[in-house]
Formats: structure tokens, sequence, C-alpha cells
């Protein structure tokens, strides 16, 4: 047997062990409902629900946690073993400890409750909802696109819900909120993370002694993570115990930052010390910052999009056992259990292949990038959510890796113009004094490339259209993937249309099944 074919025979049986145990337990799943909650409720259908949440909680972990490891694992600052060790134990903990104890029947009130017909509508509508979210999030995962699950859930809820109730059952104007956040979040998240990585290339990389700015600048921006980072768990990780306003939790969360600058300032002095002048010895600093935001995010993950899970299962759970619609229902133990556990097994079985899409098939991250990611993933939910826009974390992260992508090619493709332009200016002169000029333009500050580039317009060397033009298309070299960018953005534009007509689809065909 070859190389190849006995590299495709463990292929196979990979992806045989991997679907075996999610579907193992899918029926564990049901065995234990069928087992312990069938016989109080006497109802055959809170089991076919508890399956389709286990599904759907599958798929959350195999698209969505990859978003919140991914950078620190493209960085190298996380093995994949260990992301997931840490996503595993976070996304648990905060689906468990902060997810509460009631959640919204109707996904951000997409639909109008109280147009409902009845009870058995209501269960038909949720159950196509969440098969639907979770046959789009298998797809996509499938095709290494991570996409948005609250997205994915308020498709399959409006779909099915004009299916059951029309056009009018619909809130438009909550939908034209979501729609727009497709081009908010990563817009944002794009930004924000782009201007970090200026901020930090100005202030440390770009300079001569990056050692000597390293030891002024990284404390700040540990401890400005800090700020940030403790702002956004209390805001969103920690909203179902604790419900703060901006304020209270921007005040705590600036006590913390200033406990962490006194913590870290020293520690971060005496490492610098042991480190190279070089863009390569600085990343070394952020690791230790990546890891805790890593595990900071899942948590607030498990804590916030477990519902996504969890919420339309509560909600027939509630139905079946009322006999009613409510507004709100409460999330039993086991209901959140099947959340909680589902998402960390589609972690476990299928979160490396988008973990490694997220972190390095997109862009190259240094550990300096995945700082800049993590930064604006956090303070884009905070500001929208201040601002009453519904971002998705998904692609908040996602678009501030496009960001820090982009940023990169238009400052390599701007240096290299500079020093093409420097090249034809000097053209007539000996090689090794174009190749001293050019030694001294890299080595120079930020004010001093200003300055020299300036003498050198100053002599009003007119170049010919032909240089122009060869000027124009030098290092025209892409550091973003386009064929990811284009997947991607493909995929999110699809998502609720896509499931809103698969969720549509299956309410009839589970109507069908249901009306006698």
């Amino acid at each position: 047997m070859s190389n190849q074919q006995i590299q495709s025979t463990s292929l196979l049986n990979n992806n045989v062990f991997k679907a075996l145990s999610a579907f193992t337990f899918i029926l564990l799943v049901i065995y234990l409902v069928s087992m312990f909650i069938l016989p109080d409720s006497g109802d055959t259908i809170i089991v076919v629900a508890a399956a389709f949440g286990a599904y759907m909680a599958l798929n959350i972990g195999a698209n969505d946690v990859a978003n919140n490891v991914g950078p620190a694992v493209g960085s190298k600052a996380l093995t994949l073993f260990a992301a997931i060790t840490i996503a595993v134990i976070f996304e648990a903990a905060g689906a468990l400890l902060a997810g509460g104890d009631v959640v919204n029947t109707i996904k951000k009130d997409i639909i109008d409750p109280a147009l409902i017909a009845d009870s058995k509508t209501f269960i038909w509508i949720m159950m196509a909802a969440l098969l639907a979210a979770a046959i789009w999030l298998n797809i996509a995962t499938a095709l290494n696109a991570p996409v948005s699950t609250t997205h994915s859930i308020v498709g399959g809820v409006l779909g099915a819900g004009v299916a059951a109730g029309g056009m009018g059952i619909a809130n438009w104007s909550v939908f034209g909120k979501i729609a727009a956040s497709w081009v908010i979040s990563p817009l944002f998240g794009g930004i924000i993370a782009a201007s970090f990585l200026y901020l930090i290339k100005r202030t440390i990389t770009y300079k001569a002694d990056k050692i000597v700015a390293a030891k002024r600048i990284v404390p700040l921006l540990i401890s400005l993570m800090a700020w940030v980072f403790s702002t956004y768990l209390l805001l969103k990780g920690l909203k179902k115990i604790w419900e703060v306003d901006i304020f209270v939790a921007g005040g705590i969360g600036f006590a913390i930052a200033v406990i962490v600058f006194f913590i870290i300032s020293p520690i971060i002095k005496k490492s610098a010390i042991q480190l190279k002048n070089s863009k390569s010895g600085v990343n070394r600093l952020f690791t230790i910052p990546l890891i805790c935001s890593a595990a900071l995010l899942c948590f607030a993950h498990g804590a916030n999009d477990v519902a996504n899970a969890v919420a339309p299962l509560a909600a027939i759970n509630d139905a079946v056992l009322n006999a009613g619609i409510a507004a709100k229902a409460s999330i039993p133990l086991w209901v959140m259990l099947v959340g909680a556990i589902g998402i960390s097994t589609g972690l476990a079985l299928y979160g490396p292949k988008l973990i490694r899409t997220v972190g390095s098939e997109i862009t190259g991250l240094t550990k300096i990038r995945a700082f800049c990611v993590a930064m604006a993933a956090a303070i884009t939910v905070i500001i929208a959510s201040q601002l009453g826009l519904p971002v998705s974390s998904t692609h908040t992260a996602v678009g501030a890796i496009f960001g820090v992508g982009f940023l990169r090619e238009y400052l390599k493709h701007s240096n290299a113009k500079r020093i093409a332009e420097i090249r034809e200016h000097h053209k007539s002169h000996a090689p090794d004094e174009v190749d001293k000029v050019l030694k001294e333009f890299e080595q120079a500050s930020i004010k001093e490339k200003a300055q020299i580039l300036f003498n050198l317009k100053k002599t009003n060397i007119l170049f010919t259209k032909k240089e122009r033009s060869s000027l124009k298309k030098v290092y025209k070299k892409e550091l973003v993937k386009r064929s990811h960018l284009y997947k991607i953005a493909t995929a999110w534009i699809i998502t609720v249309p896509l499931s809103a007509l698969l969720a549509a689809f299956l309410y009839f065909t589970i109507r069908g099944f249901m009306l006698p």
C-alpha cells in the first residue's frame, strides 16, 4: 500500500470516528431524556427536540468557538491541543456558571409570538428553526466557513415563523438591524484591529530600540486589555447572574487595569532584558495576555451563545409542560447540560478544522497581530451593545483578522514602493552605494524616513511614464487569501436567507408528520 493510500485510509478512519462519536452523543442524549425526562412530561416531542438541540450544540462547538482560540493557535501562543482544552473548560464553565436560568423564547424578537396560533404551532416553529440552523452550521463547517450561529438561528426562526403565520408575523425592523450587522461587525472589527496594529508598529516595532519601547508600551497595552476584557466579561459574560451598566462595568474594569499595570510592569521589564531587539523578541511578551484573552472569550461565548442551542429546546420544553407560549422560558439543568457538553464535544471533534482556518489560513498571525484581533473583538462587542447594534462575535473576530491582513498588505506595498523610488533615484550610482542608502533607510526612524523621502522629492527627479508604472506595480503580493475572503463573505450573506428557507421547508414537513 502506498503512502498516499495509507494517509487516505487513516483520514477515513478518523472521520468515521468523529461521525460515530457525534452520533453516539446524540443517541446518549435521546436515551437519557427518554429515561429521566420523558416520564415526567409524557410527550415524546421533547426527546426529538433534545436530539435537535444536541445536534445544534455540536455544530456550534465545531464552527463558532474557532473565533475565540484560532488567533492564539495561529500565532503559536497556544498549541492546538492546549487551545481545545482551554476552550472546552471555559466554554462549559461559561454555559453552566453564567448561562442563566431563563432565556427568551424568540431569539432577538424576530417574530411576534402573539400571532402564533397555538402551542403546537409554536413547537413546530422552534423545532424547524433549531434543525435548520444546525444543518446550515454543519454545511458551513464542512466548507471551512466560520459563520454566525446567532444569525443561523435567527434565520431559522424567521423562516419557520413566516411559514406558519405569513409575512406579517416578522418584525422586519429588527431583521433590518441584523442585516446591517453583516457590514457593521466585520468593518468595526477590521478597523479597530488595524488601528491597534498600526499603533504597536509606530510605538514599538518601528523603533530602533524595540526593547526599550516595549518596556514602556507593553504594560500599558496589557493594562488596556485588562480594562477592556473585564468590562466585556461583566457586560456579556456575567450579565445573566449580575447585570450592570457600562459605567459600573467600565469603572470596575479600570480598577482591575490599574492593579494589573502595577503587577505586570516589573514582570515585563525583567522579561524584556532577556529578549532580542527584534519583532520576534517583542512578540514573546504577548503570549500570556493572548492565552488569558482566549480563555475569557470562551467563557463569555459559553455564557451567551449556548442559548442558541438551548433557547429553542427550552422553549419547546416549556410549551409542552405548560401548554402555552411564554415570552421567556426557564432552562432546566438537563437542557443546559445538553448545550454545554454538546458545544465542548463538537469543538473537540470538529473544531480543529475551523481553528486552523481562522488562525493561519486567512493571513499570517504573530502574537502581536493576534493580540490586536482579540482587542478588536471585545471592543466592538462593547461599543455595539451600548449602541443597540446586534453585532456577531464571529463576524467581528474574522473581520479583525482581515483588517490586520489588509493593513499588512498596504504597509508592505508602501514600503516596497518607497524603496523602489530610492533605487530609481540612485540608479546611476554604484550598487554598493545604493545598498548603503537603502540600509540607512530601513534602519531609520519614522521621522528620519519621512525626511529622506522629503529630500528625495525636493530633488524634483522626473520619472518616465514607464518608470512610474513600474513603481505602482511593485510588491503587489497578497497577504490575505482572497479565496477565503470571498467564501466567508458569501457564507455570511446567505446564512439568514438559507436558514430561513430551510426552516420553512422543515416546518411544513414537521407539520405534515404531526397533523392527524
